[in-house]
């Protein structure tokens, strides 16, 4: 299969929502349920055994290297994490060894692509009552990207209910030593996301709004800017 168009993609202020209770300080919750220095040490290192961030950082991941993740900038680690912690079905162009950082061009498509997969988790267990706080991360990127906007040879990776096309076609942009992928979003029409493949070039991360999104009994949940004020934009 040919790969996309390549385009020069210069985009400030990216949105990515992540649960809050991921975005916090950098203390463990461990501190919370040691009984004592003791208890503490050997809860950190039963946790360092599991944690999928720490071990890709000591170069035991099998899908990422340690030489391609990024430490000593801000918000490394969570930088670091949306590479190591894949979804175990994977998502739409990345599978279940390596992740990807993905984001929108604007928080209002990112919100929507977090609706969505939230409430199908919520019908498989028909139950639409929950209250779910999301950090926004904001990046810039500048760089050049493989591009699916307008290319119909791939519409087949933009399936609304399949990421069988587009993981596949995502191994051979890796394989072709791509940067990531420009794409329309399949859950807001007219939003556009970007998957980067490489930690590197995720750029000026810090930290954007909070939304409280509920859910009441209904699929579409109510959604609330919790963050007192909006959050400065580049």
């Amino acid at each position: 299969m040919a790969l996309p168009p390549i385009s020069v993609i210069r985009q400030f202020d990216t949105s990515r929502l992540i649960p809050s209770r991921f975005a916090g300080a950098e203390n463990s919750v461990l501190l919370g349920i040691a009984d004592n220095d003791q208890h503490l040490v050997a809860l950190f290192e039963l946790d360092n055994a599991t944690n999928q961030r720490l071990v890709a950082e000591l170069g035991g991941a099998a899908g990422i290297g340690i030489d391609e993740l990024v430490f000593g900038i801000p918000n490394f680690r969570i930088i670091n994490a949306a590479f190591t912690y894949p979804r175990p079905e994977g998502s739409r162009f990345n599978d279940a060894e390596r992740g990807a950082w993905y984001c929108a061009f604007d928080v209002q498509t990112a919100l929507e692509e977090i609706i969505f997969h939230k409430t199908i988790e919520y019908a498989e267990v028909d139950r639409f009552n929950d209250s779910v706080t999301y950090q926004e991360f904001l990046a810039d990127f500048n760089a050049s990207f493989h591009d699916l906007r307008g290319d119909t040879a791939h519409k087949g990776c933009l399936s609304p209910s399949s990421y069988i096309k587009s993981q596949d076609l995502a191994v051979q942009m890796l394989e072709a030593d791509s940067l990531g992928v420009v794409y329309p979003s399949v859950r807001h029409a007219g939003g556009t996301n970007l998957a980067c493949f490489r930690p590197a070039l995720v750029g000026n991360v810090r930290k954007g709004m909070v939304f409280k999104l509920t859910w009441n009994g209904s699929p579409r949940p109510a959604v609330k800017n919790v963050s007192g004020a909006k959050a400065k934009r580049s």
